[in-house]
């Protein structure tokens, strides 16, 4: 995970729990992060925190319905009709990713997802998903 990919709000994991991020801050050439959740506030290394893997859990609580199902992808849908999440089953993965009006992004983490809805339509995600994970930004 870089450190150029990382974003105030956004979701990461640590010790097997998930955090906020709500500061970045150099070192000299070293990069920490300030996390938080419902029960810790954390100063690290930014290189001690991992990405969070976009799952169908994930994607369920993000809003996503499942809309489609073969041997070869499923497909999770919003109700806005601009975003799709497609899961490749297939072993090279040519097709796995989010769908933003019909462009195919690749986009493996949660952290990735936030930091393209922000730049893509110039609010953070929770925006219009709020109601998803209590105390953490989305």
């Amino acid at each position: 995970m870089k450190v150029t990919d990382l974003k105030i709000k956004n979701l990461v994991e640590y010790n097997d729990e998930i955090f906020n991020i709500v500061e970045i801050f150099q070192n000299n050439d070293n990069y920490f992060v300030r996390i938080e959740n419902e029960e810790h506030t954390i100063s690290l290394p930014a290189d001690e925190i991992k990405p969070i893997k976009i799952t169908e859990d994930w994607l369920e609580r993000f809003g996503f319905a499942k809309t489609y199902t073969s041997m070869h992808q499923i497909r999770y849908e919003r109700p806005e009709s601009f975003i799709k999440y497609d899961i490749d089953l297939r072993s090279k993965k040519v097709i796995e990713g989010l769908k933003i009006y019909g462009n195919a992004i690749k986009c493996k983490y949660i952290h990735e997802f936030q930091n393209i809805f922000s730049c893509l339509f110039g609010k953070e995600t929770n925006s219009i998903f709020s109601n998803l994970y209590p105390k953490a930004a989305v």
